[in-house]
């Protein structure tokens, strides 16, 4: 499995599994999609569904061969770890409940996490996966992958250099509409298992988008959160979980800001933004409009950053497949964080030195229990009555 690179050379592909993703799913296509664009991921395992006829029709689909699909993913982690050509890396996109024991068998087993976010449905689960992800000396990353597109590593690169100013206020939202009626408690399968607290967690929405607008600003900003107040509440009655969630936040470095997240606001389809003000200057990015930056010096006219523009900066030039407006979008992204994860698991496996700046531009596992944090701390917040509330993560 040997792909040649844009310089001549040649390199191996990262071999990988899947654990859950089969017919039916909805995002394990879509994951499948973003590994395949760079051509330096292999799939060649899984246990794609907890139904035996499932997995087995959903491996032939993709082209997985008998032997490797699995019904149960323990006896995966065990077989492809006495394979000498066995995965490097499993990729997790379950629903939450089950991310932290599968990503746990598979840490036993010596073999590197890629995990759909949040990391794990309880804080004391996601203290765990740090913890033997060190033990075991692995790589854990969790596709918190809206960190992919190139106008928000220019972002995280503006701030970092200055460009801001010392931050003052940062705000993330991420708001849909797709649960604006009741469709879980009728049975649409991707509504059901995200309301329901078995399966999701102590929070519906901020466990689904809120963990990604929240990442979102702590990339940019390179802060972490100390505290939140919060204010959860359900829209449509009967629901069993939230579906909005208005989190006011304490950030590192004296900043203050809100994390919004809602999926019963009628006309929003996928609406995730950032917001950042410094005493120099504002930046602010749409997932709507994912190509550009609005950059807002004080007391000039604000101007717009183009992806592949003059004003490009080094790492979104890096991340950037095409000229300026020769459209990327979602795929392209998550695309960029695959390829991204496959050059640290491999360097990683090889021995070598890691690149730390690329290191850097992927969430790993203490990424992930950050949002679980984050989650725990709202809920917990709310139970207080919006009372601030300790939302650092200590690992």
């Amino acid at each position: 499995m040997v792909y040649a690179t844009a310089d001549g050379t040649t390199r191996q592909r990262l071999r990988v599994g899947m654990v859950g993703g089969g017919r039916n799913a909805f995002i394990g296509a879509v994951h499948r999609l973003a590994m395949r664009l760079d051509d330096q991921i292999a799939l060649v395992a899984g246990a794609l569904s907890s139904d035996p006829e499932n997995a087995a029709a959903s491996a032939a689909e993709i082209g997985i061969a008998p032997e490797r699909s699995y019904a149960d993913y323990h006896a995966m982690a065990k077989a492809e770890a006495a394979r000498p050509d066995g995965i490097e890396a499993v990729v997790i996109v379950t629903p939450n409940h089950l991310h932290a024991p599968i990503a746990t068998a598979f840490l036993e087993a010596g073999i590197d996490i890629i995990c759909d976010k949040p990391l794990s449905t309880t804080l004391g689960e996601a203290e765990a996966l740090v913890a033997l992800t060190k033990a075991k000396q692995r790589r854990f990353v969790v596709t918190l992958n809206n960190t992919g597109y190139a106008m928000v590593r220019q972002a995280r690169e503006m701030v970092a250099a200055g460009e801001l100013g010392r931050i003052v206020s940062l705000h993330a939202a991420y708001i849909q509409d797709w649960l604006t009626k009741p469709i879980d408690a009728e049975g649409q399968k991707q509504a059901e298992w995200r309301t329901d607290p078995a399966r999701a967690g102590q929070s519906a929405v901020l466990a689904d988008i809120g963990v990604h607008a929240f990442n979102l600003a702590s990339f940019i900003s390179g802060f972490e959160a100390e505290a939140v107040s919060a204010d959860l509440f359900t829209a449509v009655p009967g629901r069993r979980l939230d579906d909005n969630a208005h989190v006011l936040v304490r950030w590192t470095g004296g900043a203050r800001g809100t994390i919004l997240a809602s999926q019963t606001s009628p006309g929003h389809y996928n609406d995730l933004s950032v917001r950042i003000y410094g005493e120099k200057a504002g930046l602010e990015w749409s997932g709507s409009r994912p190509e550009e930056l609005r950059f807002s010096p004080y007391g000039e006219e604000s101007r717009t950053l183009v992806r592949g523009g003059h004003g490009a900066t080094a790492e979104a030039r890096r991340v950037s497949r095409m000229p300026a407006a020769h459209p990327e979008g979602y795929i392209e992204a998550f695309a960029n964080f695959y390829r991204d994860a496959a050059d640290i698991i491999r360097a990683h496996r090889a021995g070598g030195m890691e690149d730390a700046a690329r290191t850097a531009q992927v969430p790993d596992v203490v990424d992930g229990a950050r949002g679980v944090k984050f989650v725990a701390a709202a809920v917990e917040s709310n139970a207080a009555r919006g009372a601030w509330t300790p939302a650092r993560f200590g690992g």
